[in-house]
């Protein structure tokens, strides 16, 4: 589990950690979905996501499975923030779950590039290319259709899913910059983050009156094999996610781990529609869905391009340079 290497990432590394982000964040989407189609408390199921990740990396660390380092006040003081606006991002996440079918989810989710953008120009990266900035409109626009044909329109679901949004872009940037300034592992700041977001959930739960009845409803219903399974299984893959988020922003950049969100979202709208319920087919909200989704992949492949030609041009430099 020891990653203090992620910035020199190889090419397999990150390969894999986009990949590995990619199936547990789709994963993790329906497997929400299932369990607040029965718990609604969203809060309480955070809190223990975060707290079954703090307890195992602190037991690997004292058995030796992982080289993490030990808490460090300076350091928890620099990604307060960081871990306040990730569980900030899940927790509206949660929230909108309870309302949102997963197409609609993942088409609000899909905006997440747009917000990026702005935040980008708002630090001074300057004006995207036309081709990002063409495909990112599209996915706006297909959200927007997609929504008036909605017909199971949840107002506080699709609020809960916008404020998601923007914290996740506000988390994005604040976890790249962290990761390579004090050189921490994906480990270390998942760590970090966990532990530091459980004062401010264990407030939000007892301050909200969701605890302690959420506790007593979780262990009535645990007496169901089947949800007690699914709980579990909730809680490993919130450090799965975790886990391979951090790892895939600090071996790429938070612009991958947007971009792989984009694309891993094609196979959740997918199997939304046949997965869960909760859609009700309508020509303007399947369009809508279409748009946001080729938008999406227009989107991948304009980064892609530009990627690729700085690279080119990188060379060409190195080369002009050499002679």
């Amino acid at each position: 589990m020891d990653n203090r290497g992620d910035a020199d990432a190889t090419p397999f590394l990150s390969i894999f950690a986009a990949f590995s982000y990619g199936i547990a964040s789709m994963a993790m989407v329906f497997i929400n979905k299932a369990v607040l189609m029965q718990y609604a408390h969203s809060m309480t199921l955070l809190t223990l996501q975060q707290l079954a990740t703090t307890l195992l990396i602190h037991f690997g660390r004292v058995t030796g499975y992982t080289k993490a380092r030990g808490l460090n006040l300076e350091t928890a003081k620099k990604l307060l923030l960081v871990s306040l606006f990730y569980n900030a991002n899940v927790a509206f996440a949660l929230a909108s779950l309870k309302g949102v079918n997963i197409p609609m989810y993942i088409a609000i989710k899909r905006l997440t590039p747009l917000a990026v953008l702005i935040a980008g120009f708002f630090r001074g990266k300057g004006t995207p290319a036309t081709q990002v900035t063409l495909s990112v409109l599209l996915i706006a626009a297909g959200c927007l259709i997609a929504a008036i044909g909605d017909f199971s329109f949840d107002l506080y679901g699709y609020s809960m899913a916008f404020t998601s949004v923007f914290f996740q872009t506000m988390y994005l940037v604040l976890v790249e910059r962290s990761g390579a300034e004090d050189g921490l592992s994906s480990v270390e700041i998942m760590f970090y983050n966990s532990f530091l977001s459980l004062p401010v959930l264990l407030f939000l739960i007892i301050a909200t009156g969701e605890f302690p009845s959420s506790l007593s409803l979780l262990i009535a219903k645990s007496n169901s094999l089947s949800f007690f399974m699914l709980v579990v299984l909730s809680l490993i893959m919130g450090i799965v996610l975790n886990f391979t988020m951090f790892l895939c922003t600090i071996v790429n950049s938070a612009l991958t781990t947007t971009i792989v969100g984009v694309l891993k979202g094609v196979g959740s709208t997918t199997l939304g529609f046949v997965l869960l319920g909760g859609v009700q087919v309508h020509a303007l909200n399947v369009t809508g869905l279409m748009i946001n989704t080729a938008g999406g992949v227009w989107y991948s492949y304009a980064k892609y391009q530009q990627k690729k030609g700085k690279q080119l041009k990188t060379m060409t430099d190195l080369e002009a340079h050499k002679k």
